[in-house]
């Protein structure tokens, strides 16, 4: 198994939206709801808020869940975890493929989608876990996993060595709709000015206009109360993507009081916590970051340190010393400020 994989519940990232007084008669819109299993909010410019905006989103979101929703029993993507090897998949599911498959590449097989049927028994994805977790449990599914086991054929139909491989593109599903959604603002109706976040992942084109400046966002303290929500540190993004993945909130403790997080070791099968609590990235695109942030919370330090990252850019917060936190980053990661 190669993989770690995150469920749609992040909790990653606050976006901070500082709008000060209107001085003209474009103002800031915002544009909130929920989808994916979790919020999105999207941020542009406009004399008023725009009502063809609504639409066009939700039709997004309707034909992303159609195409790789492991969550809807119809999609694309249930019917091929189920064994259907005739589906045809859209451009949608082949663009997400294809990306998987050269991030997969570049980290050394630390992302991987087929880790899918781990998630699920950790019960951290759309099927029941098991009470318990065997090491026998672990070896029987880490023999389906292996991204290099399936092939996607130029017609869109997936072949998978073994019918049983669950395919789960969830830690990579975020970052591309945001991807969707922000081409879509630009494309279709014109704004260029933007801020797109679904469930803590976004992409910051532009700039805030009244501000005339880079869009800024915070990146949360990791806090294992969902409740409460501080702000670690503060940057400014412009035509960049961020993404966050931790494990501080989304774990759950089995009955005999283990503790198992949503981050699930490549080789091992295993999913226990590690020193490094969130791991956010910064890339051209949010589905590269995504994914990139996916994989550096199950890499050793030592080698994330080592990997070449050509355009990726990532900080890391590790569990410090009494209950502090220790930041490490690339050389080319933002600088960074207080709240």
């Amino acid at each position: 198994m190669r993989s770690i994989m995150k469920v749609f519940n992040t909790y990653s990232l606050f976006v901070v939206l500082a709008f000060v007084g209107c001085t003209s008669n474009t103002e800031p819109q915002r544009l909130s709801g929920y989808a994916l299993g979790t919020t999105y909010n999207i941020t542009y410019f406009d004399t008023r808020a725009n009502p063809d905006l609504v639409p066009a989103i939700d039709s997004v979101f309707y034909v992303l869940n159609k195409s790789m929703s492991t969550y809807i029993k119809n999609s694309d993507i249930s019917k091929i975890n189920r064994g259907d090897d005739q589906v045809v998949v859209d451009h949608h599911f082949k663009t997400v493929f294809n990306a998987s498959k050269a991030v997969f590449t570049a980290t050394q097989g630390f992302f991987d989608p087929t880790v899918g049927s781990l998630v699920n028994a950790y019960g951290f994805g759309p099927e029941e876990g098991l009470a318990t977790l065997t090491a026998s449990d672990r070896d029987r599914l880490l023999a389906l996993t292996g991204f290099e086991k399936v092939t996607l054929h130029e017609e869109g139909r997936i072949d998978k060595s073994n019918p049983n491989i669950y395919l789960d593109f969830n830690a990579i599903g975020k970052g591309y709709a945001v991807d969707v959604l922000s081409s879509i603002m630009e494309k279709r109706f014109g704004y260029t000015n933007t801020l797109v976040e679904i469930g803590g992942e976004l992409q910051a084109k532009g700039k805030h206009i009244l501000k005339n400046s880079p869009w800024t966002v915070a990146i949360d303290t990791p806090n294992e109360d969902a409740a409460e929500r501080d702000l670690l540190r503060t940057l400014t993004l412009q035509n960049q993507a961020l993404a966050t993945s931790g494990n501080y909130r989304k774990y759950r403790i089995d009955e005999k009081g283990n503790k198992y997080v949503h981050t699930i070791n490549p080789f091992d099968g295993t999913a226990q916590p590690s020193k490094v609590l969130s791991a956010s990235v910064i890339a051209a695109d949010c589905m590269t970051a995504d994914a990139y942030a996916t994989a550096l919370m199950s890499m050793p330090i030592s080698k994330i340190e080592t990997l070449p990252l050509d355009g990726i850019e990532y900080m890391l917060v590790l569990a410090g010393d009494n209950g502090n936190y220790d930041i490490q980053r690339s050389p080319g990661f933002p600088s960074l400020n207080l709240p």
